[in-house]
């Protein structure tokens, strides 16, 4: 008597009679073999699938960004847009230009760096600290007069001229660009020399901001981007023709040219997702960025 054994998908095959007790035990055999090469693919596939998960952190990178303090909620947005888009994250310091370059100067490991000015931008080009190339004007600053008390802030700045307050709150204009907007805004207005003995210098625009907001001066010189969406209180943004531009430029620094996450910040930067927070917080943007 013989036995024949069929499987599916697989050419019918004559086998020669075995004992009655033999072939179950080959079938038993056969099946422990199918399963050990099934948990052998799927313990290979599951490698692959770890393999392949782990990837896309291991492509992603780090960049470490110095940006001026007017800069920082619109730089906090689009770090988080930033991310979420590219998968590289932006840590963000913030601070005055001026003390940044001097840090950068002595070593800091910053990559990328926004500064409220153009002038130290350039200066870190021409020093070897940034890439040449890379160096473009991200937005263009406004200054704004403001006050924690309604009325108090007239649609002219004429309250500057008056003994209406007793401190006024200005970024140090030898390292803050706001503060050197202010200081010329005041000459502009003829009033510098009057107002000169009442005026408290913060180290950053953020503490001139903050020296306002706790009651520590009853007027202060900051960014329309810190108090664009306070509600209250009385303001007035000085007209761009009273002080300098205030370009604020940034730049790929040296020890970031090999960062892959540097690079990709600096052209999000000039994309529409960044140019559309930038606007949002009452800046300017240079004719043909890209807002489209």
């Amino acid at each position: 008597m013989q036995y024949i054994c069929i499987t599916v998908g697989v050419p019918q095959v004559e086998r020669q009679a075995e004992p009655r007790g033999v072939w179950p035990i080959v079938m038993q055999m056969r099946y422990i073999t199918r399963m050990r090469t099934t948990h052998t693919i799927s313990l290979a596939a599951a490698l692959t699938l770890a393999v392949l998960l782990s990837a896309g952190p291991a492509l992603a990178a780090e960049t470490q960004v110095a940006v001026a303090a007017n800069f920082t909620e619109p730089a906090k947005e689009i770090a988080t847009a930033f991310k979420a888009a590219t998968g590289h994250t932006a840590t963000l310091s913030f601070g005055s230009s001026g003390q940044f370059y001097s840090q950068m100067a002595h070593g800091a490991p910053y990559e990328v760096f926004l500064s409220a000015d153009a002038e130290r931008p350039a200066k870190a080009e021409q020093d070897g600290l940034g890439v040449a190339g890379t160096r473009f004007t991200y937005a263009i600053g406004r200054l704004v007069l403001y006050s924690r008390t309604p009325g108090l802030v007239d649609g002219k700045g004429a309250v500057l001229g008056t003994a209406r307050f007793n401190k006024l709150a200005i970024a140090d204009p030898a390292t803050a660009p706001y503060g050197a907007a202010a200081v010329q805004t005041l000459q502009r207005l003829g009033v510098y020399a009057a107002v000169k003995p009442r005026v408290v210098i913060g180290s950053s625009i953020t503490q001139a901001y903050q020296f306002v907001e706790t009651g520590a001066a009853e007027l202060g010189f900051v960014a329309l981007s810190q108090v664009i969406n306070v509600p209250g209180g009385s303001r007035w943004v000085a007209p761009a023709a009273d002080h300098a531009p205030i370009n604020q430029q940034a730049i790929l620094l040296d020890t970031g040219q090999t960062n892959v996450a540097a690079k990709a910040f600096l052209t999000f930067l000039k994309g529409p997702q960044a140019v559309a927070i930038i606007k949002k917080y009452g800046y300017e943007v240079p004719a043909g960025s890209s807002g489209k």
